[in-house]
Order: structure tokens, then sequence, then C-alpha cells
């Protein structure tokens, strides 16, 4: 569902609005970052002159997925003059799931803003989805229009087109950047793989309500993109994956059990179709039916197991796939 670019309500009504901006934190900007240093400072400024208009006390959590360009580095400048910033920097490169699930994780807001850091997400947009969150609780930026060059914007529109079709969810970019969350919608969500690409659908798939926003969108100006035709490929496996987790992930011997049903049904007919064959005194040792039967039921018997193993697997213990070097934040120890 698409919010008009026009809404322009205010997500928590107060007479004071200068009473938000101290005590606890409602505001958590998480921004991942993986070799952007020439675009940070600007970024930086963006989004400190952008907060300075919103009225709720707010937190800038930069996450470093192991950069080698010289960002730690300015983020550590950030962290040092501004109380407000966090920097969690990882050991190596783990990808924008992990970064963004560490950043979900160390947020203190009710109220969570995502954006990439290499400025193509304009953080003027900030307030506009803060206003389109009180009808939702995930808005999902959509890029209108994308400046970026066709060797991106077309995989990407049948990357999405492919999500509506296979999904019900009818966004028109699953995977912009720029979202808004209540931050209920983020502690329940499994982050791993590339499932960031995802977390709309995720989302849906446990009842939230989820909103589209057209957002500007700005043209690469620094470092070089991340894209590529592996991504792409990733992509289309993690796809199938959220169909699992969003269709079957509580029941997965639901999805086995029919292919199994299916093969040891049939398996089971044609062996019993040979049997009275052989009853009759026609022999069946040699016909390639009696091989196929077999093969069918001891695959059916293979569905089932994988399925019961798929249920077990289901009710292991979450898992953390990144590891922090460091994590600087005001007020506290180094961890």
């Amino acid at each position: 569902m698409t919010v008009p670019a026009t809404n322009q309500a205010t997500l928590l009504s107060t007479s004071e609005p200068e009473k938000q901006k101290t005590g606890a934190v409602e505001l958590s900007i998480v921004v991942p970052v993986y070799d952007e240093a020439a675009s940070l400072p600007e970024l930086y400024r963006e989004l400190c002159e952008t907060l300075a208009g919103v009225p709720y006390r707010s937190e800038l959590i930069f996450v470093d997925d192991g950069s080698t360009d010289g960002s730690p580095d300015v983020l550590r400048r950030f962290f040092t003059s501004d109380p407000r910033v966090q920097v969690i920097e990882f050991r190596r490169n783990f990808g924008k799931s992990a970064a963004l699930a560490a950043g979900f994780r160390a947020a203190q807001g009710a109220i969570i803003v995502t954006l990439d850091a290499d400025l193509q997400d304009d953080p003027r947009e900030i307030p506009r989805l803060l206003a389109a969150l009180e009808q939702a609780d995930l808005v999902s930026g959509w890029k209108s229009p994308r400046r970026d060059p066709w060797t991106k914007r077309l995989p990407s529109w049948i990357f999405n087109t492919t999500i509506r079709f296979l999904t019900g969810v009818r966004l028109h970019d699953v995977n912009c950047g720029l979202k808004a969350y209540r931050a209920e919608v983020v502690r329940e969500l499994p982050l791993y793989g590339e499932l960031h690409r995802f977390i709309p659908i995720l989302a849906h798939a446990r009842g939230f309500r989820v909103m589209e926003l057209p957002v500007a969108h700005r043209p690469r100006r620094y470092g070089r993109s991340k894209y590529g035709l592996a991504r792409f490929a990733r992509g289309l496996f993690d796809l199938l994956t959220v169909l699992f987790l969003t269709q079957y992930s509580p029941r997965p011997l639901h999805l086995f059990g029919w292919f199994g049903l299916g093969a040891l049904g049939l398996g089971t007919a044609i062996n019993a179709y040979l049997s009275v064959q052989w009853f009759l005194g026609n022999p069946i040792g040699h016909r390639p039916l009696l091989t196929l039967g077999v093969l069918l039921m001891t695959l059916g018997a293979q569905f089932f197991l994988t399925g019961l193993l798929a249920e077990l697997i289901t009710h292991t213990a979450p898992r953390q796939d990144y590891s922090i070097r460091r994590h600087l934040r005001h007020n506290d120890d180094e961890q």
C-alpha cells in the first residue's frame, strides 16, 4: 500500500514537542556502512540538520561492516564529538543483514529508521516516513524516480515484480534502504544471509502493517556500487528461503510432507499393480516400472524424514552471524 507523498501527519502528537527532547531515546537511526568514507561527513551533516527539526530524542548508530577505506576513523570522529552517536565495528565484512541486525539490537528507540550510507537515500525524507508511520508498523521507501543505471534498474524491476507475484505484497521497491519501523517489528525479524532485502515481506507475514512511501533518490556521487550479478543470483535463492520462512517455517513438514505423500502414494500404487501382475504369473523383475516404484517410495520416505528434521531445526536457538570488534557508545564501557 502506498502512502501519498503529501501525508504529513504527526507520529507522536504532543503539545510539548521540546519535552520529547529529554529523557529516553525515542528515535534510532541505523546506518550500515561499508567503504563509504567519502560520503560519511556529508551524510552526518544532513542527518544532524534533519534531526534538529524532529521533536524526538534521537541516537545515530553507525555499523561498520568491515570497511577498509578509512570509514572506521571517520565514524570514531563522529563518536568523539557527538554524544548521540554509537559506532559498531565488525571484525570483517559480514553483509548488510548482519549490520542491520547488530544495529537493531543496539537501538534504544521505540522508532527505528534505516538508510544507506552512500547518500543516495535523502535524510530529509525521514520526517515524512515518521508521519506515515502513524498508519503502519513499517513504512518502506519507494525510490521514485530511481537515479541508477539501467543495469541496476532492470534486475531490480524483475526482482520486485517476482516478489509481488509470489508473495502478494504489493510493494514497488522491497529493497529500498530508507525505511521506518516500530521497534517491535525489528525485534521479531530473523536477519541473516541476504534477508534484509525481504524485511517488508517477513514483517507482513507476521501480521504487521506495511506501507510504501515514494521518496527522493539521488545518483551515486562517491565510491562504487556493491551490486553485481552474483548478488542478483543470491537474491533469487534467498527469495526461496523467504517463501519457506513466511509460509512453512512453523510447519515445514507440511511442505515436505506433500512431496513425500505424493511420491510415496504413486510408488505404492505402481508396486501394488506390479504385485498383482506377479500373483497372476507375469514376471516383473526385468520391468523398469519396478525400479520407478521402489525409487518413488524411497524418495517419499526421505521427504518425510527431511520434514521431521526441519521441524527439529525450527526449535534451535537464534543465531548471530557476525562478530563485533568494538562497540563505542557513551556512558558505557567499550565492548
